[in-house]
């Protein structure tokens, strides 16, 4: 869980520093323009923050990390948002500086997306086996309540 939360926290301050560097750089270049800077520090606090702060949540309800494609959602997705992350800054940087950038740029950001794209799908798997692990324990718990409240009358 403690990974979970460092990781929501590091995509915090990546979001808040992908801010500040798009305002910063725009300002210095006098760029006016449309530029993927605008929207580095969107994608880290919403796909890096939050969604690690959601996890957070479902690990404490259903142990996600009891599942052994925890690890391979994890570090597949992060290394995907970082690739994300990394090629808009390096995208939105060229275009602030008045450069072209290559089609490698645009497939290296291709591969990244992929790579978001497998860990959610790990997830997705993660969270069904976890929830098919669940039920047994919470029926028997919700009938021996129920048995207790009948008694109880």
């Amino acid at each position: 869980m403690k990974k979970l939360l460092n990781a929501a926290h590091l995509y915090m301050i990546v979001g808040v520093v992908g801010g500040l560097y798009y305002r910063e750089l725009t300002k210095a270049e006098h760029f006016t323009g449309q530029t993927q800077l605008g929207v580095v520090h969107t994608h880290a606090l919403a796909l890096g923050m939050l969604f690690f702060l959601v996890v957070l949540a479902l690990e404490k309800l259903f142990s996600l990390t009891a599942s052994a494609l925890f690890g391979w959602f994890f570090w597949i997705y992060n290394a995907g948002l970082v690739i994300t992350v990394g090629m808009m800054t390096l995208h939105g940087t060229l275009t602030v500086l008045g450069h072209d950038s290559g089609a490698a740029i645009s497939g290296i950001a291709g591969l990244g997306h992929i790579l978001l794209t497998a860990g959610l799908i790990l997830l997705f798997i993660t969270i069904g086996k976890r929830l098919q692990a669940q039920p047994q324990a919470s029926t028997a718990g919700a009938a021996t309540v129920a048995h207790a409240t009948l008694q109880d009358r």
